[in-house]
């Protein structure tokens, strides 16, 4: 099986995904209560457990574990650049 980890995503830290978890119920366990995830370090906008952050973060994880059947990489970081550019809006 390819593996992808070693592929950039193209996040630009903008923190949006950690401030919209009221979205996905897959994410109410990182739920602070507020939509904001409960590892965020606001003040610096970086999660606080990145090099250990949960697979649902992780969006290599999930391209090889659920996705790579149904698209290619780059399928898959167009899907996931376009929830950025809403979130963004």
């Amino acid at each position: 099986m390819m593996t992808y980890s070693s592929f950039n995503f193209p996040c630009d830290a903008c923190g949006k995904c950690c401030r919209s978890l009221h979205l996905s119920d897959e994410l109410d366990e990182l739920n602070r209560g507020d939509g904001v995830c409960k590892f965020l370090n606001e003040e610096l906008n970086v999660c606080s457990i990145y090099d250990s952050r949960p697979e649902i973060c992780r969006v290599d994880v999930q391209f090889n574990k659920h996705f790579s059947h149904k698209y290619t990489w780059q399928q898959f970081v167009a899907i996931n650049v376009a929830v950025c550019d809403e979130l963004k809006k």
